[in-house]
């Protein structure tokens, strides 16, 4: 099972025509459209188009059709105004970092209490055509506007998953929980790289990122299921308002809770963070997840949280993230 948003081929376009007129002028193009690439189009009221022919399709119905009332989606994503496809075309750069999986990783070391190194967070960082390293903040919000998000996700995992083999101790790996249709599906292509590479399932930790925007708990909780029965940890990072409640967050039992830099960054001096941070490993402890402050670059901010009871640590205090190299 897949769905067209899980791979990296050519998008294609549904455009949903809601006027009568419209209609009509589809129906005479129908046939034209067709010898030249697109899918058989089966209802009167949409046109399916594949991306290479969408553009030249778009310039035609500004002068013959009624744009006003069109919009369109991409990939069975969410519907937009057809105003927005210009937009969407410039986005198109996303698709290549896709289907040429240009993604390199980087390492950030994840330090216990006595300072010992306890593992590493895997970060994906991208590369334009001609190598340079684009902003990952850029190419996801390119990606979730294309409704790519979860190849490019997924395309993430997988490299950090073949990263693990070049690293010492627990391996934290983002990934983002509404880029996920089913987690049996969309997930077992993780599950049986690390089988295939010996890696053994306790030294993965799956990091829940914009956990904040997370509205079905419900399908969160499968997927976080689908971890744990696999063998994998998983860890909330910056947890918001949605996993406020004792309950909720012993329903998620997370075996790790992440304290974001936010608050962080110069707790020893910021009655507010301490308050911040109390809370958080409050709530960490009630649930039993192993409390984790990131954002570390003070040693005196360390010393505080240390104190206060923090097991884990990750900040430029202990290295910046660094490219993964192979060991020879």
């Amino acid at each position: 099972m897949s769905c067209r948003s899980c791979l990296a081929g050519e998008s294609l376009y549904e455009v949903r025509l809601s006027d009568p007129e419209n209609e009509a002028v589809a129906g005479a193009i129908a046939g034209f459209l067709e010898e030249r690439g697109a899918p058989k189009q089966s209802k009167r009221d949409t046109i399916l188009l594949r991306e290479s022919a969408v553009a030249d399709f778009y310039d035609f119905c500004l002068d013959h059709m009624s744009p006003a009332s069109m919009d369109y989606r991409v990939n069975e994503g969410d519907w937009k105004p057809i105003g927005a496809l210009p937009d969407e075309l410039r986005e198109r750069w996303v698709e290549g970092i896709i289907a040429e999986e240009r993604v390199v990783t980087y390492a950030q070391p994840i330090v216990a209490a006595d300072g010992d190194i306890y593992g590493y967070e895997v970060l994906a960082r991208f590369l334009d055509d001609d190598g340079k390293l684009l902003s990952p903040a850029d190419v996801f919000a390119a990606a979730k506007r294309r409704n790519r998000l979860y190849a490019l996700d997924r395309m993430c995992r997988m490299a950090a998953v073949r990263s693990a083999v070049h690293l010492e101790g627990k391996v934290f790996i983002n990934f983002i929980p509404t880029s996920i249709y089913s987690p049996q599906h969309c997930l077992r292509t993780t599950t049986a790289l690390s089988r295939e590479l010996g890696l053994d399932a306790s030294r993965f930790v799956f990091e829940v990122v914009e956990s904040e925007q997370v509205e079905d708990l419900d399908h969160l909780k499968s997927i976080l299921s689908y971890y744990s029965e696999q063998g994998f940890s998983y860890a909330l990072d910056d947890v918001g308002t949605g996993f406020s409640t004792p309950e909720l967050l012993r329903d998620i039992k997370p075996h790790y809770m992440k304290l974001d830099r936010g608050a962080a960054d110069g707790v020893s001096g910021d009655p507010a963070k301490q308050r911040t941070a109390g809370e958080l490993l409050s709530a960490a402890m009630q649930v039993g997840a192993v409390p984790l402050a990131e954002g570390i670059e003070r040693e005196e901010d360390y010393r505080w949280l240390q104190a206060l009871g923090y097991r884990l640590f990750q900040g430029y205090l202990w290295g910046r993230p660094e490219a993964i190299r192979p060991v020879d």
